[in-house]
Protein backbone atom coordinates (compact mmCIF):
# COMPACT_ATOMS: atom_id res chain seq x y z
CA UNK A 1 0.00 0.00 0.00
CA UNK A 2 1.31 3.43 -0.94
CA UNK A 3 2.47 5.68 1.89
CA UNK A 4 0.15 8.46 2.93
CA UNK A 5 1.48 12.03 2.90
CA UNK A 6 0.06 13.85 5.98
CA UNK A 7 3.11 15.95 6.81
CA UNK A 8 1.41 19.25 5.87
CA UNK A 9 -1.16 21.02 7.95
CA UNK A 10 -4.65 21.54 6.66
CA UNK A 11 -5.64 24.81 5.12
CA UNK A 12 -2.16 25.54 3.69
CA UNK A 13 -2.23 27.92 0.78
CA UNK A 14 -0.05 28.11 -2.32
CA UNK A 15 1.08 31.45 -3.81
CA UNK A 16 -0.78 32.26 -7.05
CA UNK A 17 2.51 32.94 -8.79
CA UNK A 18 3.12 29.17 -8.97
CA UNK A 19 1.91 26.82 -11.71
CA UNK A 20 0.17 24.55 -9.15
CA UNK A 21 -2.72 25.08 -6.66
CA UNK A 22 -3.20 23.23 -3.37
CA UNK A 23 -6.64 21.70 -3.25
CA UNK A 24 -8.70 22.72 -0.18
CA UNK A 25 -9.25 20.07 2.45
CA UNK A 26 -12.95 21.05 2.55
CA UNK A 27 -13.33 19.59 -0.93
CA UNK A 28 -14.46 16.04 -0.16
CA UNK A 29 -13.73 14.88 -3.69
CA UNK A 30 -10.06 15.86 -3.29
CA UNK A 31 -9.44 13.76 -0.16
CA UNK A 32 -7.40 10.64 -0.73
CA UNK A 33 -6.24 11.40 -4.30
CA UNK A 34 -3.34 9.45 -5.76
CA UNK A 35 -0.49 11.25 -7.52
CA UNK A 36 -0.98 10.88 -11.26
CA UNK A 37 2.71 11.04 -12.07
CA UNK A 38 3.90 7.81 -13.67
CA UNK A 39 5.59 5.35 -11.29
CA UNK A 40 4.47 7.38 -8.22
CA UNK A 41 0.79 6.92 -7.29
CA UNK A 42 1.33 8.19 -3.75
CA UNK A 43 -1.88 8.77 -1.77
CA UNK A 44 -2.01 12.39 -0.69
CA UNK A 45 -4.80 13.88 1.43
CA UNK A 46 -3.75 17.41 0.42
CA UNK A 47 -2.92 17.01 -3.28
CA UNK A 48 -2.01 19.69 -5.80
CA UNK A 49 -3.68 20.39 -9.13
CA UNK A 50 -1.47 21.51 -12.05
CA UNK A 51 -3.01 24.60 -13.64
CA UNK A 52 -1.57 23.66 -17.03
CA UNK A 53 -2.57 20.00 -17.53
CA UNK A 54 -5.30 19.95 -14.79
CA UNK A 55 -3.92 16.69 -13.30
CA UNK A 56 -3.44 15.91 -9.60
CA UNK A 57 0.00 15.40 -8.03
CA UNK A 58 1.67 14.94 -4.66
CA UNK A 59 4.03 17.39 -2.95
CA UNK A 60 7.12 16.03 -4.71
CA UNK A 61 5.64 16.18 -8.23
CA UNK A 62 3.51 19.32 -8.01
CA UNK A 63 5.73 21.49 -10.29
CA UNK A 64 5.63 21.29 -14.12
CA UNK A 65 9.26 20.26 -14.22
CA UNK A 66 8.83 17.49 -11.62
CA UNK A 67 5.94 15.76 -13.41
CA UNK A 68 7.14 16.63 -16.94
CA UNK A 69 3.96 18.53 -17.76
CA UNK A 70 2.62 17.93 -21.27
CA UNK A 71 1.17 21.48 -21.35
CA UNK A 72 4.07 23.27 -19.71
CA UNK A 73 3.68 27.06 -19.58
CA UNK A 74 -0.03 27.05 -20.40
CA UNK A 75 -0.99 28.68 -17.08
CA UNK A 76 1.61 31.44 -17.61
CA UNK A 77 0.31 32.21 -21.09
CA UNK A 78 -3.22 32.52 -19.79
CA UNK A 79 -2.07 34.96 -17.12
CA UNK A 80 -0.26 37.21 -19.59
CA UNK A 81 -2.93 36.95 -22.28
CA UNK A 82 -0.50 35.50 -24.81
CA UNK A 83 -1.66 32.44 -26.76
CA UNK A 84 0.47 29.93 -28.57
CA UNK A 85 -1.21 30.82 -31.89
CA UNK A 86 -0.12 34.45 -31.67
CA UNK A 87 3.53 33.51 -31.44
CA UNK A 88 4.86 33.29 -34.98
CA UNK A 89 8.52 32.63 -35.51
CA UNK A 90 10.30 35.10 -37.81
CA UNK A 91 10.89 33.82 -41.30
CA UNK A 92 14.38 32.51 -41.70
CA UNK A 93 16.18 33.65 -44.85
CA UNK A 94 16.72 31.01 -47.51
CA UNK A 95 17.39 30.79 -51.23
CA UNK A 96 13.74 31.58 -52.04
CA UNK A 97 13.39 34.80 -50.03
CA UNK A 98 16.90 36.17 -50.60
CA UNK A 99 18.13 39.00 -52.82
CA UNK A 100 21.08 39.41 -55.15
CA UNK A 101 24.05 41.67 -54.54
CA UNK A 102 23.47 45.01 -56.33
CA UNK A 103 27.00 45.04 -57.79
CA UNK A 104 26.84 44.83 -61.60
CA UNK A 105 29.21 41.87 -61.90
CA UNK A 106 28.26 40.01 -58.68
CA UNK A 107 25.77 37.14 -58.58
CA UNK A 108 25.99 36.43 -54.83
CA UNK A 109 22.66 35.82 -53.06
CA UNK A 110 22.42 37.96 -49.95
CA UNK A 111 20.14 38.08 -46.90
CA UNK A 112 20.73 34.36 -46.35
CA UNK A 113 22.07 32.54 -43.31
CA UNK A 114 25.48 32.35 -44.99
CA UNK A 115 25.72 35.77 -46.68
CA UNK A 116 23.99 38.68 -44.88
CA UNK A 117 23.22 41.78 -46.90
CA UNK A 118 24.72 45.20 -46.13
CA UNK A 119 22.82 48.33 -47.24
CA UNK A 120 24.94 51.23 -48.45
CA UNK A 121 23.66 54.48 -46.83
CA UNK A 122 24.68 56.53 -49.88
CA UNK A 123 23.24 54.69 -52.90
CA UNK A 124 20.59 52.84 -50.84
CA UNK A 125 21.44 49.45 -52.39
CA UNK A 126 22.24 46.14 -50.72
CA UNK A 127 25.58 44.39 -51.30
CA UNK A 128 27.41 41.28 -50.19
CA UNK A 129 30.27 41.53 -47.72
CA UNK A 130 32.83 41.72 -50.53
CA UNK A 131 31.24 44.77 -52.19
CA UNK A 132 29.84 46.52 -49.09
CA UNK A 133 32.43 49.33 -49.15
CA UNK A 134 31.77 52.40 -51.30
CA UNK A 135 35.01 51.96 -53.22
CA UNK A 136 34.14 48.36 -54.10
CA UNK A 137 30.85 49.16 -55.88
CA UNK A 138 31.73 52.63 -57.33
CA UNK A 139 29.15 54.32 -55.13
CA UNK A 140 30.03 57.82 -56.41
CA UNK A 141 28.88 56.89 -59.94
CA UNK A 142 25.44 55.61 -58.88
CA UNK A 143 22.23 57.52 -58.40
CA UNK A 144 20.66 56.65 -55.01
CA UNK A 145 17.57 54.46 -55.25
CA UNK A 146 14.40 56.44 -54.71
CA UNK A 147 16.07 59.77 -55.51
CA UNK A 148 14.49 62.04 -58.07
CA UNK A 149 16.47 63.28 -61.07
CA UNK A 150 18.34 66.48 -60.35
CA UNK A 151 16.52 69.81 -60.54
CA UNK A 152 13.12 68.11 -60.82
CA UNK A 153 13.77 66.83 -64.36
CA UNK A 154 11.27 64.18 -65.47
CA UNK A 155 12.38 60.90 -67.10
CA UNK A 156 11.04 62.05 -70.49
CA UNK A 157 13.09 65.25 -70.33
CA UNK A 158 16.15 63.21 -69.36
CA UNK A 159 15.75 61.05 -72.48
CA UNK A 160 15.28 64.12 -74.65
CA UNK A 161 18.46 65.59 -73.20
CA UNK A 162 20.23 62.32 -73.97
CA UNK A 163 19.13 62.51 -77.60
CA UNK A 164 20.46 66.07 -77.77
CA UNK A 165 23.86 64.90 -76.55
CA UNK A 166 23.81 62.14 -79.15
CA UNK A 167 23.27 64.60 -81.96
CA UNK A 168 26.25 66.65 -80.83
CA UNK A 169 28.33 63.51 -80.37
CA UNK A 170 27.38 62.35 -83.89
CA UNK A 171 28.54 65.63 -85.42
CA UNK A 172 31.88 65.33 -83.65
CA UNK A 173 32.26 61.79 -84.99
CA UNK A 174 31.54 62.93 -88.53
CA UNK A 175 34.15 65.66 -88.17
CA UNK A 176 36.71 63.20 -86.83
CA UNK A 177 35.97 60.80 -89.70
CA UNK A 178 36.31 63.59 -92.26
CA UNK A 179 39.84 64.34 -91.02
CA UNK A 180 40.90 60.79 -91.88
CA UNK A 181 40.04 61.21 -95.57
CA UNK A 182 41.97 63.42 -98.01
CA UNK A 183 40.09 66.40 -99.37
CA UNK A 184 40.15 64.93 -102.84
CA UNK A 185 38.17 61.92 -101.66
CA UNK A 186 34.35 61.75 -101.46
CA UNK A 187 32.43 63.33 -98.59
CA UNK A 188 32.33 61.72 -95.12
CA UNK A 189 28.92 60.12 -95.71
CA UNK A 190 30.18 58.13 -98.70
CA UNK A 191 31.10 54.40 -98.63
CA UNK A 192 34.79 55.36 -98.72
CA UNK A 193 34.38 57.45 -95.57
CA UNK A 194 32.63 54.59 -93.79
CA UNK A 195 35.37 52.18 -94.83
CA UNK A 196 38.02 54.54 -93.48
CA UNK A 197 36.11 54.88 -90.19
CA UNK A 198 35.76 51.10 -89.81
CA UNK A 199 39.47 50.63 -90.57
CA UNK A 200 40.34 53.11 -87.82
CA UNK A 201 37.99 51.32 -85.41
CA UNK A 202 39.61 47.95 -86.07
CA UNK A 203 42.90 49.24 -84.66
CA UNK A 204 41.43 50.14 -81.24
CA UNK A 205 38.11 48.29 -80.90
CA UNK A 206 37.85 45.71 -78.12
CA UNK A 207 35.87 42.49 -77.91
CA UNK A 208 36.06 38.76 -77.32
CA UNK A 209 39.06 37.24 -79.04
CA UNK A 210 37.21 34.05 -79.97
CA UNK A 211 34.89 35.92 -82.36
CA UNK A 212 35.96 35.07 -85.96
CA UNK A 213 37.27 38.02 -87.95
CA UNK A 214 34.70 37.53 -90.72
CA UNK A 215 31.87 37.59 -88.17
CA UNK A 216 32.84 40.80 -86.38
CA UNK A 217 30.60 43.89 -86.41
CA UNK A 218 32.42 47.06 -85.30
CA UNK A 219 30.23 49.66 -83.57
CA UNK A 220 30.53 52.93 -81.71
CA UNK A 221 28.81 52.39 -78.33
CA UNK A 222 27.55 55.00 -75.87
CA UNK A 223 26.36 54.13 -72.35
CA UNK A 224 23.66 55.68 -70.22
CA UNK A 225 24.75 58.45 -67.85
CA UNK A 226 23.37 57.38 -64.45
CA UNK A 227 25.15 60.24 -62.70
CA UNK A 228 25.40 63.97 -63.19
CA UNK A 229 28.55 63.54 -65.28
CA UNK A 230 28.80 65.79 -68.33
CA UNK A 231 29.35 62.97 -70.82
CA UNK A 232 28.19 59.34 -70.78
CA UNK A 233 30.77 56.53 -71.09
CA UNK A 234 31.59 55.49 -74.66
CA UNK A 235 33.90 53.17 -76.57
CA UNK A 236 34.45 51.20 -79.79
CA UNK A 237 33.79 47.44 -79.62
CA UNK A 238 33.22 44.53 -81.95
CA UNK A 239 30.58 41.81 -81.60
CA UNK A 240 29.67 38.52 -83.26
CA UNK A 241 27.10 39.16 -85.99
CA UNK A 242 25.20 36.08 -84.79
CA UNK A 243 24.67 37.52 -81.30
CA UNK A 244 21.20 38.62 -80.26
CA UNK A 245 20.68 42.25 -79.32
CA UNK A 246 20.08 41.21 -75.71
CA UNK A 247 23.54 39.63 -75.46
CA UNK A 248 25.13 42.67 -77.09
CA UNK A 249 23.39 44.90 -74.51
CA UNK A 250 24.78 42.80 -71.63
CA UNK A 251 28.29 42.93 -73.09
CA UNK A 252 28.21 46.71 -73.68
CA UNK A 253 26.83 47.39 -70.17
CA UNK A 254 29.59 45.28 -68.64
CA UNK A 255 32.39 46.95 -70.62
CA UNK A 256 31.12 50.50 -69.98
CA UNK A 257 30.30 49.75 -66.29
CA UNK A 258 26.62 50.64 -66.75
CA UNK A 259 24.25 49.13 -64.19
CA UNK A 260 22.16 46.46 -65.94
CA UNK A 261 18.90 45.50 -64.21
CA UNK A 262 17.21 43.88 -67.23
CA UNK A 263 17.45 40.37 -65.77
CA UNK A 264 15.80 41.39 -62.50
CA UNK A 265 12.21 42.06 -61.59
CA UNK A 266 11.16 45.64 -62.17
CA UNK A 267 9.40 48.06 -64.51
CA UNK A 268 10.55 49.72 -67.72
CA UNK A 269 11.93 52.68 -65.74
CA UNK A 270 15.03 50.66 -64.82
CA UNK A 271 15.44 48.59 -68.01
CA UNK A 272 18.03 49.34 -70.69
CA UNK A 273 17.32 49.37 -74.43
CA UNK A 274 19.59 49.76 -77.46
CA UNK A 275 18.92 52.72 -79.75
CA UNK A 276 20.35 52.55 -83.30
CA UNK A 277 21.31 56.10 -84.28
CA UNK A 278 21.49 55.54 -88.06
CA UNK A 279 17.98 54.05 -88.39
CA UNK A 280 16.47 55.98 -85.49
CA UNK A 281 14.89 52.80 -84.10
CA UNK A 282 15.15 50.76 -80.92
CA UNK A 283 16.49 47.28 -81.60
CA UNK A 284 14.46 44.30 -80.45
CA UNK A 285 16.18 42.01 -77.95
CA UNK A 286 15.42 38.90 -80.05
CA UNK A 287 16.90 40.09 -83.36
CA UNK A 288 20.51 39.47 -84.39
CA UNK A 289 22.92 42.39 -84.35
CA UNK A 290 24.08 41.40 -87.84
CA UNK A 291 20.59 40.95 -89.25
CA UNK A 292 21.03 43.69 -91.84
CA UNK A 293 19.86 46.85 -90.08
CA UNK A 294 23.12 47.43 -88.18
CA UNK A 295 26.42 47.68 -90.06
CA UNK A 296 30.02 48.16 -89.02
CA UNK A 297 30.75 51.82 -88.29
CA UNK A 298 27.23 52.50 -86.92
CA UNK A 299 26.46 53.87 -83.47
CA UNK A 300 24.33 52.25 -80.76
CA UNK A 301 23.29 53.86 -77.48
CA UNK A 302 22.08 52.37 -74.20
CA UNK A 303 19.02 54.26 -72.94
CA UNK A 304 17.37 53.58 -69.58
CA UNK A 305 13.63 54.01 -69.21
CA UNK A 306 13.03 54.44 -72.94
CA UNK A 307 10.47 51.62 -72.82
CA UNK A 308 8.12 53.89 -70.86
CA UNK A 309 8.13 56.41 -73.70
CA UNK A 310 7.62 53.65 -76.27
CA UNK A 311 4.58 52.30 -74.41
CA UNK A 312 2.96 55.75 -74.32
CA UNK A 313 3.72 56.52 -77.97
Amino acid sequence: MSPINMSRGTGASTPQSESFTQMADSDLESIGRHCQFEYCGQLDFLPFRCESCKSTFCLDHRSETAHKCTHAGEWARRRTGITQENRTAPEKPNIYNSDQCAHVLCKTLINTLKDPGVRCPNCNRQYCLKHRLREEHDCAKLTPLGARPGNGVSPNETIKSMFGKLRGWGKEKQTATANLIPKTKPKPNSPAARAASVTAMKRSAKGENNVPADRRVYLHTVGTADTQAAEPPAGDFFFDSRWKVGRVLDDVARRLAVENLNNRAGGEEARLRIFHVESGDFLEFSESIGGGKVKSGDTIVLLRGAGVVLEKS
